[in-house]
């Protein structure tokens, strides 16, 4: 019974600097907080937590989220939990937000300019916005006349969005590289029919007249 208990406490300790934390915390923050040897010992008691987690049908589990761990419930229990809590401020993106970050997000480092080439409207405003929720931040210059400055995203945007890295965004390569164009199908026009032998011959007429006005024109 004793080594029982002796093998549960760090997988009991990682749990309860996980509880009680509201950030995700790197496996070093971890071992250093636990006093353990290193980072290998945290995430081998985050796999024997998650096991457990998942053999008593538990409603959370510890998940990789931007570079670090956190302690999440599952994705199936976020209608009942948005239903006892408010939804923060931070998370309250309107369509113009949600279209901006979805850009920087997929194209960073981005010029305010080609973010505005894309939406085709003007952005400052929303840039304003995203960058006082911390979702995106000024992450250098670019080296061309007046160094205007580039956005990417922040740590807090994989937070908000649940993301352990960049790599976790859905696939949208139309956003990652200027998009090719694809020769549009030729649409077929559709057949004429084919004059008959008398409207030729009056249309023969007609050419005839208008060259010989013409001559006579030139000739006056």
């Amino acid at each position: 019974m004793t080594d029982q208990i002796e093998f549960d406490a760090p997988i009991a300790t990682v749990e309860a600097i996980l509880f009680a934390t509201d950030s995700p915390l790197t496996a070093a923050k971890i071992a250093q907080v636990a006093e353990f040897e290193g980072p290998r010992e945290v995430k081998h008691a985050i796999a024997s937590l998650n096991e457990r987690y998942e053999q008593f049908g538990s409603a959370f589990r510890i998940e990789a989220i931007a570079g670090g761990f956190q302690m999440l419930t599952l994705p199936q229990y976020q209608e009942v939990l948005s239903r006892l809590l408010s939804a923060r401020a931070e998370t309250k993106l309107s369509q113009a937000s949600l279209e901006t970050l979805s850009i920087v997000a997929y194209r960073q480092p981005i010029l305010r300019a080609d973010i505005e080439a894309i939406r085709g409207v003007a952005c400052g405003e929303v840039l304003r916005n995203l960058l006082e929720k911390q979702l995106v931040k000024i992450v250098g210059r670019a080296e061309v006349l007046g160094r205007p400055m580039l956005y990417g995203t922040t740590k807090r945007f994989l937070e908000v969005f649940g993301l352990a890295n960049l790599a976790d965004l859905p696939k949208a390569q139309e956003l990652r590289k200027p998009a090719t164009e694809k020769p549009s199908a030729k649409t077929e026009k559709p057949e004429q029919p084919a004059p008959d032998a008398g409207q030729a011959e009056v249309a023969d007429e007609v050419v005839q007249v208008e060259v010989t006005d013409e001559v006579a024109e030139n000739t006056d």
